[in-house]
């Protein structure tokens, strides 16, 4: 009897083990999440350290539109660097786009009789840059846009002594490029001056060249007008930019 008593102990205390654990796994607190390997997460979002390259404050643009580039140099400008030009409101494409990219052009000969021709092409372009959490700042993404043009002048297709030098009072930096060209046996002198103030970029070549008998442009007089012109480029970013001036107030009646 006693041996009975016993063993019926044993067997209820191993009966009641998985009852007690499993009242103490449901006691567990149900305000946390347990991971995958049984450890507890936080529920709460604001112990995530924050990432410093998302916090970083980005510049603001200094400019925010572009200048019609068809515009943006003088009448008079477009009538000394391209005598003739066969349309002086100049060509410009369709994709032209005055928040981003745009650019013109003007070509011209200049027929001399038997003294031949001279013949002139003008190009301006602009490129603008806003700021960027995933590429930098406006500023930054713009000299590097710079840098390219300055290099894609210096290795043109056919460059023959291919100079750069770096040109003062033309935006925050400029540099122009000049090189000769041999286009249907007749030289033809380029000059490209690429420019950048703030957040935009621009790019002028003007180029030129003697035809039928006629002799060699200067070249130094090629850019001296390619410098002036882009000069004038420049401050028309600015002008596109200006906030429209204050409107005199018109007398209240009595």
């Amino acid at each position: 009897m006693h041996r009975s008593a016993s063993r019926l102990t044993r067997v209820l205390a191993c009966a009641a083990v998985p009852v007690i654990l499993t009242v103490a796994g449901c006691s567990s607190d149900s305000g946390k999440e347990s991971g995958s390997n049984g450890e507890k997460k936080s529920g709460s979002s604001s112990s995530a350290k924050p990432n410093p390259k998302s916090s970083k404050t980005l510049e603001k643009p200094a400019f925010s539109a572009l200048p019609d580039p068809c515009k943006a140099l003088a009448t008079a400008t477009i009538d000394t660097l391209v005598p003739e030009a066969k349309d002086k409101a100049g060509a410009a494409p369709k994709s032209n786009d005055l928040a981003t990219r745009a650019s013109c052009a003007w070509n011209g000969l200049d027929e001399d009789g038997l003294k031949g021709s001279q013949y002139r092409w003008l190009s301006l372009s602009y490129f603008r840059y806003d700021s960027q959490a995933t590429l930098g700042d406006a500023s930054k993404r713009a000299e590097e846009q710079y840098n390219k043009e300055v290099e894609a002048a210096k290795t043109a297709e056919g460059a023959q002594g291919p100079k750069a030098e770096a040109v003062g009072e033309v935006g925050d930096q400029a540099t122009s490029v000049i090189y000769a060209v041999k286009k249907d046996n007749n030289d033809h002198y380029n000059t490209t001056v690429v420019a950048r103030t703030q957040n935009v970029v621009i790019t002028l070549d003007y180029n030129g060249a003697g035809l039928e008998g006629a002799s060699a442009p200067d070249h130094a007089k090629l850019l001296q007008d390619a410098i002036s012109a882009a000069k004038e480029a420049v401050t028309s970013v600015g002008a596109a930019n200006k906030a429209p001036a204050e409107q005199p107030q018109s007398p209240q009646p009595q």
